[in-house]
């Protein structure tokens, strides 16, 4: 039995180590300042929050977007929820300065001073690597799909594989989740992240129960793995 847990401990290490690390550094979590009371946003209103169509989440609480400068965090931000290029937003965001619609949002260096100032400016939100330090801040779920107007009754947090923490590495898994009309989940699909930390998150959100809807939803949700926390 023990040279059995050996080999699989081994196999898990490889597989670890054969990572490419641009994958786990490109990966982002979304951050909010203490006083923002929500703990998820869709991508709709991410998407309207950093383009500056709204100022506001669906609760009413005021957000205020925070960007960082071009580097692999920006890059997988701008490619997973913006769904647009650097120099693309900077024109846009120009255009919002030039008609007086909007200003430029703040846009900081590295991972640890977005951290900073969204810890100190009520309603600020951002994001950072997913290995970032988030002391300070709260970490928002993002979800894709019509669960987000189903409130969540009940959440089992993920177990972290011991081999993975003791190695530090996190990241952030998204899964897709079909939910029954009932509430409970029926089935999950890992769409994004380390495979092992997705195995976890799978175990976990199959015991989530959603409040009673009319019929079976679908959604997309992102579940991060801090080995700092």
């Amino acid at each position: 039995m023990r040279t059995a847990k050996n080999g699989l401990r081994h196999l898990v290490a490889t597989f670890v180590v054969a990572l490419p690390t641009s994958v786990v550094a490109a990966e982002v979590r979304i951050i909010a300042n203490p006083s923002i009371k929500a703990d998820a946003v869709s991508s709709s209103e991410l998407k309207a929050i950093f383009l500056q169509e709204h100022n506001s989440l669906r609760d009413g609480a005021h957000v205020e977007p925070v960007l960082e400068r071009k580097g692999p965090t920006h890059e997988a931000f701008l490619k997973e929820y913006l769904r647009q290029s650097d120099d693309s937003l900077q024109d846009y965001y120009r255009s919002l300065v030039f008609t007086g619609k909007a200003a430029m949002p703040k846009i900081l260096a590295s991972d640890e001073e977005v951290v900073a100032y969204v810890a100190k400016t009520r309603g600020a939100i951002g994001y950072v690597g997913a290995n970032a330090s988030v002391d300070g801040v709260k970490v928002l779920e993002v979800s894709f799909g019509e669960v987000s107007s189903r409130k969540l009754l009940n959440r089992i947090e993920p177990s972290y594989p011991d081999l993975l923490k003791i190695k530090r590495i996190g990241g952030t898994v998204r899964l897709k989740v079909t939910v029954a009309a009932n509430g409970n989940v029926e089935d999950t699909l890992l769409l994004g992240g380390n495979p092992i930390l997705g195995d976890a998150a799978i175990a976990a959100v199959k015991h989530w129960t959603y409040s009673p809807s009319r019929s079976r939803t679908i959604t997309e949700v992102s579940l991060s793995f801090d080995p700092n926390r």
